[in-house]
């Protein structure tokens, strides 16, 4: 076995303490330096990886830089407000280390693609890069997404999404960073949203034309929607609904449908609820291709974040140690992320926004605003 590789985590707060748990948990992984400029945050961190977790105790530092220069670190894992991410991404290739970067890639689509090229770049270094998008493992996507590419449900037609949560306006008032487009990059659709619109993306293919609404109907003092909608075309002619909210109280679930000529599939709150294919048994088949405890119905784990973070980690340690591409890819983030940039640009500008306009940066100049 070889040594188990150096973890940085960088960004303390909630998100960082739901890294630092499942990490924890891999035997190829051990967290060795926090990072956080609220020294208070990493001594937090650092109590619970070094006391409930029953870890080490991590070494805590006011930047990346201090935390590299200390040594022993194979992977930076970023955690910070989504503004934040490219510098720190950067920083950490720079210094040789590999990189794992909490969804949304960034908030910035120029930014984005620096990240991007910078993982090109890193992966012919031996580097690897990847964006977090932890539902592509579940047992119910990867179902669904093997049904879509080997043509099981014929030629795909259709999807409907729809992210119906709630977030109370405390939510929103927790941090001067939240609900600002600077750091936070949008609100339902960028934050809750974005793992919905990168399992549309994966399932049906590439996105060639995006048309949306967005408006702010439920919270206060801040820049972001809390409700959006928008019609996505793929361009193997594809049509899919996106519905994304945090004014659903008291939440619902996440919910994604995808209908073919010859089969089609739900999936709820990342359990199959429902998978059907001409030529099988009559009826639900989803009870044939998942365990009973990824089956809609099933009582959800008390550890789900852990769990979903987990099986990524585990692609993540294969690719470093094998050399290989990670499952989940920068461009594969730049790809979502472009998908939401377009719904926000097609809200403003009152129009169908292609894919094309956002990818090649054509509409980078334009400022978003809620509501168009």
């Amino acid at each position: 076995m070889s040594a188990p590789l150096g973890v940085a985590i960088v960004g303390c707060g909630i998100i960082g303490v739901n890294h630092a748990r499942a990490i924890a948990r891999h035997p190829g992984l051990a967290i060795v330096a926090l990072v956080d400029a609220v020294p208070s945050a990493a001594t937090a961190l650092a109590d619970l990886v070094g006391g409930e977790l029953g870890l080490d105790r991590p070494r805590e530092h006011a930047s990346l830089e201090a935390a590299l220069t200390s040594g022993g670190i194979d992977l930076v894992v970023i955690c910070t407000p989504s503004g934040l991410h490219v510098h720190l991404a950067e920083e950490a290739v720079a210094a040789g280390a590999n990189v794992v970067i909490e969804k949304p890639l960034d908030v910035s689509l120029p930014r984005a693609r620096r990240i991007a090229q910078l993982a090109r770049d890193a992966a012919s270094r031996g580097i690897v890069v990847s964006v977090i998008s932890q539902h592509r493992f579940d047992p119910a996507s990867v179902v669904v997404a093997a049904a879509a590419r080997d043509g099981r449900f014929g030629r795909v037609t259709s999807a409907v999404a729809s992210v119906a949560w709630w977030r109370d306006q405390a939510y929103y008032d927790s941090g001067t960073w939240r609900g600002t487009w600077a750091l936070d990059g949008g609100g339902a659709v960028m934050n809750q949203g974005v793992h919905t619109v990168d399992l549309l993306v994966w399932f049906l293919g590439t996105p060639v034309e995006v048309s949306a609404h967005t408006a702010l109907l439920a919270h206060e003092r801040v820049e972001i929607e809390d409700v959006a909608v928008a019609i996505i075309r793929f361009d193997s002619g594809a049509l899919a609904t996106l519905h994304a909210t945090t004014a659903a109280y008291p939440g619902l679930s996440a919910r994604i449908q995808v209908f073919g000529s010859t089969g089609s599939a739900s999936i709820d709150d990342d359990r199959l609820e429902y998978f059907h294919v001409a030529g099988g048994a009559a009826g639900n088949q989803a009870a044939d291709l998942v365990p009973a405890s990824e089956l809609k119905g099933a009582a959800p784990p008390a550890d789900a974040f852990v769990t979903g973070h987990l099986r990524q980690y585990d692609d993540v340690v294969t690719a470093i140690r094998s050399g290989i591409p990670p499952a989940v890819t920068v461009d594969d983030a730049l790809l979502s992320l472009a998908v939401v940039r377009a719904i926000y640009l097609s809200a403003t500008l009152h129009r169908p926004v292609a894919m094309t306009e956002v990818l090649e940066g054509v509409l980078d100049d334009v400022e978003v605003v809620t509501g168009g």
